[in-house]
């Protein structure tokens, strides 16, 4: 039952992030000419995460993102068996997120300015896979160790972590939204993607794969990366 509790908050909060940050880039829209949309876009994945984080970060550490559980895995912070419960929770909020957006956006005829859901993909990088996955490497590796940081038991920022996390989460996206609409989280683009799919647009799915492997890579690059500077602190201290 525990375990059912925190794949359930995993869920929730996937899926809350998705709908309220997919759904702000949906009415707002994301182009250049107006900065203001990049910034709103921004500040709803971020205070996604500060109320998130608030609400169930104290049941399922609120990682509602496979990135940052893989993350944690890495730093031996989780099991492989919750590592998976948290990965299908997660993947599931964000259909689910996406599907009341779809419901929302459909029965009310509003106009979805972003084309698909809020989909990732590569046009700001004008369709280059390289600079994709190096994008979405390096926002995701600066997005993870920051949360490494925060979470750490040597940390000292009390009750302020979560919203620590949700600046940078707005930090990252203000560069990663006109480049690739910033991922940073394999969940929050497979479950756009599904719905863009199941309404017909199956344009997201070409590029979906970078969406999944350059946050993953990003991730573990900063487990490696925390590991070895904590360590190393560690010692000097000794």
């Amino acid at each position: 039952m525990k375990s059912f509790k925190k794949y359930l908050a995993e869920f929730i909060g996937t899926a809350v992030l998705v709908c309220f940050g997919c759904g702000t880039a949906m009415l707002v829209g994301c182009d250049a000419a107006n900065g203001s949309g990049y910034l709103l876009t921004a500040l709803a994945f971020g205070l996604s995460i500060v109320a998130m984080a608030y609400c169930v970060g104290n049941i399922s550490g609120c990682h509602i993102n496979p990135a940052v559980s893989l993350a944690v895995l890495i730093s031996k912070g989780m099991s492989v068996k919750d590592f998976c419960g948290y990965v299908v929770a997660q993947i599931l909020g964000a259909f689910a997120g996406s599907g009341i957006l779809a419901l929302i956006f459909n029965l009310g005829s509003v106009k979805d300015q972003t084309g698909g859901f809020g989909t990732n993909g590569l046009a700001g990088v004008n369709g280059s896979v390289a600079a994709g996955l190096i994008v979405e490497c390096v926002l995701t590796f600066v997005f993870v160790l920051c949360i490494l940081g925060v979470t750490s038991a040597k940390a000292k920022h009390g009750s302020f972590g979560g919203l620590v996390i949700g600046l940078t989460l707005t930090f990252v996206h203000i560069l990663g939204i006109g480049l690739t609409g910033t991922s940073v989280n394999p969940a929050r683009s497979i479950g756009p993607a599904l719905v863009a799919l199941i309404s017909g647009n199956s344009e997201p799915m070409s590029s979906l794969w970078v969406f999944i492997v350059a946050p993953l890579v990003g991730a573990a690059l900063a487990a490696l990366c925390y590991g070895f500077l904590d360590k190393g602190k560690e010692k000097k201290k000794k």
